[in-house]
């Protein structure tokens, strides 16, 4: 196992090759470390732990790079750095989430952007180490965005554990105005009741406690699940075209460069 001062010899090294990314590196680490005092001096233990969580996730990429003996490019791991901090101490100890309209929406996006580069770089690296098997650019590309979209759905496979045990509320809630529903239909025949123009919803509870939704209907999480997979097709896409482009037509692109893990030069 890597040793925490081979970590620090290898940030070193970063610094060397890649100042910029390492002054990245550094400034976010700071203010992950002002945000845990500040979470600490509350008593706010929950978000401290996540900030601590940060902190070791900003190590995975040195971690991955020793271990399997892989170089990620500098940029990709500036986006990894910025994905972890906008994610975890802005969206959720800041409540970025629910105070800037389609944070999660862009962090979604930008997920399934970077997992599809991971997923082709994986592959990439595999096929091209291997003597007996020549993928093509499409089937290379295909398994590039099924890999992503498989990280998409695990990832909501978890927000509704978390959300069934623990009552976290990851898969945010919609009012909408207007459902359909067979389960109030009268003659129970599955004939789907349309129940339009919802100005609010009174709920009651058995320990005799009331809450009010003001202005339609509460959606506990599906639209914002599929909202979540959609956005996340559409960054698998993006990579996907960029990826096959790459490699069909041996068009050199400035994106692929950035974000394709490489074998480590020896």
């Amino acid at each position: 196992m890597t040793k925490p001062r081979e970590y620090v010899k290898h940030l070193k090294d970063g610094y060397r090759a890649n100042k910029k990314t390492f002054i990245f590196y550094s400034v976010l680490r700071v203010l992950v470390l002002l945000t845990l005092v500040r979470c600490i001096m509350l008593h706010n233990y929950q978000s401290a732990m996540l900030c601590v969580l940060s902190l070791l996730l900003f190590l995975v990429p040195s971690f991955i790079e020793d271990t399997f003996k892989i170089s990620i490019p500098p940029v990709f791991q500036m986006i990894i750095f910025g994905f972890i901090f906008a994610a975890e101490i802005l969206g959720e100890i800041d409540h970025f989430y629910v105070r800037i309209h389609g944070w999660d929406t862009m962090l979604h996006t930008m997920n399934g952007f970077l997992c599809a580069a991971v997923g082709f770089s994986l592959v990439y690296l595999l096929n091209r180490d291997s003597k007996n098997v020549n993928l093509t650019p499409f089937y290379l590309t295909l398994v590039a965005f099924c890999f992503s979209m498989t990280i998409g759905v695990l990832w909501e496979f978890f927000e509704f554990t978390m959300d069934q045990f623990f009552f976290l509320d990851m898969q945010k809630d919609f009012i909408v105005q207007e459902f359909g529903s067979v389960t109030l239909d009268p003659a129970n025949m599955g004939t789907p009741i349309d129940v339009a123009g919802i100005t609010d919803t009174i709920i009651h509870t058995s320990s005799g406690k009331t809450y009010t939704v003001d202005g339609g209907y509460l959606d506990i999480g599906i639209i914002d699940t599929m909202k979540d997979l959609l956005v996340n097709l559409l960054g698998a896409v993006v990579f996907s075209i960029i990826g096959y482009s790459t490699l069909k037509f041996g068009r050199s692109s400035q994106v692929a460069d950035n974000l394709v893990i490489k074998p480590k030069e020896q």
